[in-house]
């Protein structure tokens, strides 16, 4: 069984929708400290002057706290903003109208903290994609699992009787692979496709939010999700 852990990510990039394809269970991990400059409450798009970050600013917060324990900025209209900003980035994409729906619909309710808004922005990506994402989807609060780091995550991974544990790159500097071997667990890096696909504003660039690949193919864009994955060992050349 493929379990993925991720923080949740603001309207992700492409390469979290094919890790999460992946999943036979997804976990949202949450309850861990936020990181300034993460992409939980920001992402980029791009504009005809290049790529821009789309940001959600965030009431005061103390250093450490956890992800959803910071909260979406009330003092400004970053809705608004956001909206305009996607409305002129992506005025000649052929599915600009459905792209802005589902930004509207996300952004109509209103959000404990950032790491909820963060998970329903995933949560809709997903279900306009046709990517099933809430049968399998599993949050860290909930599982109850102490400890940090790398071996938290092999806590929850044999909590939730997986073989598989697929992660990001960002994993690589931290993660005990040995660990999880021993306890039967096979480690594999994703191994991104970055499928070239029609955009606009000049040449292709994969790291934008999947925003993008909704607003220029809609509801076809599934078709350039390629998940695929290496070992541990190919990945970190061990």
């Amino acid at each position: 069984m493929n379990v993925v852990i991720t923080q949740p990510m603001l309207f992700p990039w492409v390469g979290l929708l094919e890790q999460i394809m992946l999943a036979d269970v997804l976990v949202n991990y949450a309850d861990v400290q936020f990181s300034k400059g993460s992409f939980t409450n920001r992402v980029q798009i791009k504009e005809p002057t290049g790529t821009r970050w789309m940001t959600v600013p965030l009431e005061k917060f103390h250093l450490g706290a956890r992800i959803d324990e910071v909260k979406p900025a009330t003092n400004v209209d970053w809705r608004a903003q956001h909206l305009r900003m996607l409305e002129q980035a992506y005025e000649a994409a052929p599915y600009a109208g459905d792209m802005l729906a589902l930004v509207r619909a996300v952004y109509e309710a209103e959000y404990a903290n950032m790491g909820a808004l963060a998970l329903a922005s995933m949560q809709a990506v997903c279900r306009y994609l046709d990517i099933p994402l809430d049968p399998k989807l599993r949050d860290s609060v909930e599982l109850a699992v102490p400890g940090r780091n790398s071996d938290r995550v092999l806590a929850i991974v044999q909590k939730l009787q997986g073989d598989t544990y697929i992660t990001g790159h960002g994993a690589k500097n931290y993660l005990a692979h040995a660990e999880f071997e021993q306890r039967g667990i096979t480690v594999a890096y994703m191994n991104y496709a970055m499928r070239p696909y029609t955009q606009l504003h000049g040449a292709f660039t994969p790291f934008v939010s999947s925003l993008d690949l909704v607003a220029n193919h809609g509801p076809a864009g599934k078709q350039y999700l390629s998940p695929q994955t290496l070992n541990w060992r190919e990945f970190t050349h061990e």
